[in-house]
């Protein structure tokens, strides 16, 4: 039985990490209506795992962990289908110069890796440390180190479609 306390520190988890959460969400999804489908998703086991989270990590990283581990459940439930641009209140992919078309298609080649290789490149693109990825996705550091190498020159070998 969840407590007021809980509910309170669920309800903090939750403002303080959003963010976070559907960055997750958004790197694993096709569209808006799948984005907020993940954030649900998401949002429960984190509900759901509260009583067990035991603090042995930040919160961070165990937001990081679920986030992941349900957006990567849900892609391997989920058949291949043709994806569909989101429609939101902003155009991220509207502007044309050089800078945006390259963030577009390094979005594109990230959206091609397996969901593994996607999660440890947008743990690596916040900034994360290796230590704090192979926390993540329960790798080495080292195994972290070995993997970024191998994704990067995955993605620079990608055609530039």
């Amino acid at each position: 039985m969840k407590t007021t306390d809980d509910e309170q520190r669920f309800a903090s988890l939750v403002r303080e990490h959003k963010n976070t959460i559907y960055t997750v969400c958004y790197m694993f999804s096709k569209d808006e209506g799948e984005v907020n489908d993940l954030f649900q998703e998401v949002l429960i086991n984190l509900w759901k795992g509260l009583p067990s989270f035991q603090e042995r990590s930040s919160a961070r990283t165990w937001i990081y962990r679920v986030s992941l581990n349900t957006c990567i459940s849900a892609d391997r439930k989920e058949p291949k289908r043709s994806t569909v641009p989101l429609s939101l209140d902003i155009n991220l992919f509207e502007d044309q110069d050089a800078d945006s078309r390259q963030i577009q298609m390094l979005n594109r080649r990230i959206g091609c890796l397996g969901p593994f290789d996607r999660a440890i490149i947008l743990l690596w693109l916040e900034n994360m440390s290796y230590e704090e990825i192979g926390q993540v996705v329960g790798i080495s550091a080292k195994n972290v180190s070995v993997r970024l190498y191998r994704i990067k020159e995955q993605l620079k070998q990608m055609s530039n479609d």
